[in-house]
C-alpha cells in the first residue's frame, strides 16, 4: 500500500459543518477532523460550539467555531464571505415538530421548513457561490432522512421537508456538476440525539420504530460520522446526486 494516496483522507480541504454544536452535526464534525480536514464548525450557541471545539482540539483535530443562524440569510451568506471558500459542506442543521396535521400552525411550517429547507437551500447557495467563484470541486452534504422517501403520520411537515432537499439536492447535482461540485444527501433512520431522544422514551413509540428497522436498533450519531467521511472525499468521487441510505433496512420493503 506504500506509496497509494488515502481516497478516504481529507488533508489540506476545508469543511464546514452547519448543526455542529451536538448531535449528529457535532459527530461529523469530529469524524471530518480525524480524517484531516480543516474544520469549521457552525452553531447558534456559543457555549456548545466552544465546547464541541475543545473535544476536537483534544483529539487533534484542527477546527474554528462559526456562531451563526442559518436562517438569518443574510447575515449568514456575509459571515461565508467574509471566510475563506470551502471544499465540503454538510448541511446539518434541522428540527422537526410532530403533531397531527389538524394540529399543525403556521408557527409550525416556519419553523420546520424556515431551517430544513429555506436555510438549507440559502446556505448552499452562499457557500456553493464561493466554491464555484474560486473555481474549487469539492462535496456538498445536505443532512436528509429516510423520511425523504417514505411517510409518516405525525410528520407531514418534516417529511415535506425532506422530500424537498431531495429534490433541490438532485436538481443542484445536476447544475453543479460541470463545477466538479458533488451533491448528495444522508437519509439517517431514527438517530438518538438531543432531538430525538424525548420521542424515544416513549416505549410504544420506540417498539414501532425498532419494529421497521432490520437491524434491531436505533442508530447513533457515530452511525451518519462515516458516511459523511466517504461523501466529503475522493473515495466517492464518481457520486453526485444520489442519497445514502442509513436506515437500517426501513426502506427495503
Amino acid at each position: 500500500m506504500t506509496g497509494r494516496r488515502n481516497r478516504f483522507g481529507l488533508d489540506g480541504r476545508r469543511a464546514l459543518v452547519t448543526g455542529a454544536g451536538r448531535g449528529i452535526g457535532k459527530a461529523i464534525a469530529e469524524a471530518l477532523a480525524q480524517a484531516g480536514a480543516e474544520l469549521t464548525i457552525c452553531a447558534r450557541s456559543a457555549d456548545e460550539l466552544d465546547a464541541a471545539a475543545a473535544e476536537i482540539r483534544a483529539a487533534g483535530g484542527e477546527v474554528e467555531t462559526l456562531v451563526a443562524d442559518v436562517t438569518r440569510i443574510a447575515d449568514f451568506a456575509a459571515a461565508i464571505d467574509a471566510l475563506p471558500a470551502f471544499d465540503v459542506f454538510v448541511n446539518s442543521a434541522g428540527t422537526n415538530r410532530p403533531k397531527p396535521l389538524a394540529e399543525v400552525e403556521e408557527a409550525d411550517y416556519d419553523a420546520v421548513l424556515g431551517l430544513n429547507l429555506k436555510a438549507a437551500i440559502f446556505a448552499t447557495q452562499a457557500v456553493t457561490r464561493r466554491m464555484v467563484a474560486e473555481r474549487r470541486k469539492g462535496s456538498v452534504i445536505n443532512m436528509s432522512s429516510q423520511m425523504g422517501h417514505v411517510g409518516a403520520a405525525n410528520r407531514t411537515l418534516y417529511t415535506a421537508s425532506k422530500w424537498a432537499l431531495e429534490g433541490f439536492t438532485r436538481s443542484l447535482a445536476v447544475e453543479l456538476g460541470p463545477a466538479g461540485i458533488r451533491v448528495n444527501t444522508i437519509c439517517p433512520t431514527f438517530i438518538e440525539t438531543p432531538l430525538t431522544r424525548p420521542m424515544l422514551q416513549n416505549e410504544d413509540f420506540r417498539r414501532e420504530v425498532l419494529g421497521k428497522i432490520k437491524l434491531g436498533r436505533i442508530g447513533q450519531a457515530e452511525d451518519v460520522a462515516g458516511a459523511a467521511v466517504f461523501l466529503a472525499s475522493d473515495a466517492s468521487g464518481l457520486m453526485t446526486g444520489s442519497s445514502l441510505m442509513l436506515d437500517g433496512g426501513w426502506t427495503a420493503d
